[in-house]
């Protein structure tokens, strides 16, 4: 009976591997969107964070260049040093979101004891460029003031202490619940098509009424999608960290694709059942890319889960992506393993449900 099943599943893995392999479209299909995903977040890297601003000095005077001088170490902007004339076309362009101006008087003022100012003109084209501008300025000027150490009229300093080793930017951060999804969607489609085939050719008839148990078919099945999926994730996470977007070190590399091994094989159950209920292509896809969808929105996938609505944070604790996220957050940020049991038992749990109802799903149609 072990052998038997071994056998089959053995078969039916390789059998479905052959098929994906023999056709360059699911390859591509497989590989493409991955990289789709990388290049659009390396691109919206380029929007968030340092914004574009343009910089004009007028005052040559000891502290316009000091000023100058804290603005550029204060490494919020990506600078663009121009005259009055410039910048102001810049602005109009749409080139830089703002004008940061230090005027010819401002070491003048600062001698005479008299309020000195940075002028500064934005372009509100959105909150989101607009609020950062407002906060990166005044960091900047906290910064001008730092260096005048004892001299400085301001003795207020802020003692920053981080909760966390490294700091990480949003788009990295958006990044894994996006790899994530593409795993998910992977398993579903690949397990989801491979299973729904066999009953739009009637394969499945041959399989039904051989001795192999429903349990076997399933697992070969599952690891076809498995296999596929865990290669896209493998691939990915390559790619993230030769490009310098994650860090995991040492053991935590096993950690990371433990996690991305459960995440694959989780989608590829979830697809094979979807696939055994519904026994047609077209609806499989339809079911496994809006299940996809809304798992990744309710696990908080395109924001930080913790500064979410408590509501959302409630549904979230039931959806099994939240548990994955978390863990590869854990791992290739921070290199912790902080409630990695728990995120490997959810995954693991939901997958063997998911096994389950897919036998059942085989067994029933073998009555038939």
């Amino acid at each position: 009976m072990i052998r038997n099943f071994f056998r089959t599943t053995w078969f039916i893995l390789r059998k479905d591997l052959q098929i994906w392999l023999r056709q360059p479209a699911n390859i591509a299909a497989t590989i493409v969107p991955a990289l789709v995903v990388l290049l659009v977040q390396a691109l919206g890297a380029q929007a968030v964070g340092r914004s574009p601003v343009a910089l004009v000095v007028q005052d040559t005077g000891t502290q316009g260049v000091l000023i100058a001088q804290a603005i550029r170490s204060a490494d919020v902007f990506r600078l663009h040093e121009v005259d009055a004339a410039q910048a102001q076309t810049q602005l109009k362009n749409l080139d830089v979101v703002a004008i940061v101006t230090i005027p010819a008087d401002f070491t003048t003022r600062l001698q005479a004891h008299q309020p000195a100012q940075v002028d500064v003109t934005i372009n509100n084209l959105n909150l989101d460029l607009t609020n950062d501008i407002r906060r990166a300025v005044p960091d900047a000027v906290t910064q001008y003031y730092l260096t005048q150490g004892d001299a400085s009229p301001i003795k207020v300093t802020v003692n920053e202490s981080d909760l966390r080793q490294r700091d990480i930017q949003l788009f990295q951060y958006a990044m894994l619940p996006t790899i994530v999804l593409l795993l998910l969607i992977s398993g579903l489609i690949t397990g989801g098509l491979a299973t729904a085939r066999e009953w739009e050719t009637y394969t499945v008839k041959e399989l039904l009424l051989s001795p192999a148990p429903g349990s076997a078919v399933i697992a070969g099945k599952v690891l076809a999608g498995f296999v596929t999926s865990f290669f896209l994730g493998v691939l990915v996470l390559l790619v993230a960290y030769l490009l310098g977007w994650i860090y995991p070190q040492g053991i935590y590399w096993l950690t990371t694709l433990l996690i991305v091994a459960l995440i694959a094989l989780m989608g590829s159950s979830l697809g094979v059942t979807i696939g055994a209920a519904f026994r047609h292509v077209q609806p499989v896809i339809g079911v496994s890319m809006f299940i996809s969808l809304y798992l990744f929105f309710l696990s908080g996938g395109i924001s930080v889960l913790a500064f979410e609505p408590s509501w959302l944070q409630s549904i979230a604790a039931f959806v099994p992506l939240t548990y994955g996220n978390h863990a590869l957050q854990m791992a290739v940020f921070y290199n912790s393993a902080a409630l990695l049991g728990r995120d490997v038992l959810v995954l693991a749990l939901f997958t063997v449900v998911m096994l389950f109802l897919g036998s059942l799903a085989i067994n029933r149609q073998s009555r038939y």
